[in-house]
């Protein structure tokens, strides 16, 4: 799908003219594919890269543009099972121009701040510092997710919620490799600004972006050290809870079988003491209930 934008009081707006200053590809099919290869001359690599997931952060120089694949966090969805996700991101300079290429475009126009005066490398920049406050935003839903899950895993013998657990700590490592892919990017962006023509003030807007690009890196690894401690303890803690349970069902199990033996004893079809005594039937549920009262003080005494 095709969406065109131009510049109108200092935002974004759509447009339907081909000669506007931003195009945007989300998830082109095989005519628009056909259109930025043969029209626009992108290379087919770059263009690929600019749809897989799984593509690191880079800048290559074409002979008609700059070709700038950064990375950026999904949507999260319910359906994920708390699995937090990143795509890419192409964004392809022109002398006149900037076109996007995405798979999900997840508000990547929309979320940008004012814009002074239409310039590819300073929108860029704009869209990777609104890429990184996503990922902050995440790292705050990711952490509080997190403590949901400790205080269910307290109390619970289930797998299910150490899986959740697990499934954050891949999201993080996830991040982690995007945030320092972009950190590599901004770098790369920054000895190259004069090829770019980056302005005095994109610059600034650049440094600003590598700092927030590694603090928000430095706190995912913070966050991850931290889950992958919590993993290990409370792994340990669900199998100390399944201890106690299985030595309590045990106490239980004894305690009831100490009075069974006794009855069991005085049950067989052989002669036995007391069998023609009138209370014998009395004397032998009480001591039953002797045995298993002696039973219970022995553990007490024991401190089981």
């Amino acid at each position: 799908m095709r969406t065109r934008y131009t510049i109108v009081n200092r935002k974004l707006v759509a447009a339907d003219s081909d000669s506007c200053e931003v195009t945007m590809f989300v998830n082109p099919d095989e005519m628009e594919r056909k259109y930025l290869l043969a029209d626009l001359k992108l290379d087919e690599h770059t263009l690929a890269s600019a749809l897989d997931p799984d593509e690191i952060s880079r800048m290559e120089f074409e002979p008609e543009h700059v070709a700038v694949i950064f990375k950026r966090p999904k949507n999260y969805s319910a359906e994920e099972q708390f699995l937090f996700k990143v795509g890419s991101v192409g964004a392809y300079l022109f002398k006149e121009r900037l076109v996007i290429v995405t798979a999900d475009d997840s508000g990547l126009i929309e979320d940008i701040p004012q814009i002074p005066a239409f310039s590819p490398g300073g929108l860029i920049l704009k869209m990777i510092y609104r890429s990184i406050v996503h990922f902050r935003e995440h790292l705050k839903i990711i952490s509080r997710i997190s403590d949901e899950l400790q205080k269910k895993i307290n109390t619970a013998l289930e797998n299910r919620h150490l899986i959740n657990m697990f499934t954050l700590q891949t999201s993080l490592v996830y991040y982690l490799n995007s945030l320092n892919s972009n950190g590599a990017l901004l770098e790369k962006l920054r000895n190259n600004a004069a090829k770019i023509g980056l302005t005095t003030e994109e610059l600034e807007i650049l440094d600003d972006t590598l700092i927030e690009n590694n603090q928000c890196m430095k706190q995912a690894q913070i966050y991850s050290d931290i889950l992958a401690g919590l993993m290990d303890a409370r792994a340990s803690i669900v199998s100390n809870n399944l201890n106690v349970l299985m030595k309590t069902l045990t106490i239980i199990t004894i305690a009831i079988m100490t009075p069974t033996l006794v009855v069991s004893a005085f049950s067989m079809n052989v002669g036995i003491p007391m069998q023609h005594h009138p209370y014998a039937f009395w004397i032998i549920m009480g001591m039953a209930l002797l045995a298993m009262f002696g039973f219970l003080a022995f553990l007490r005494i024991k401190r089981w």
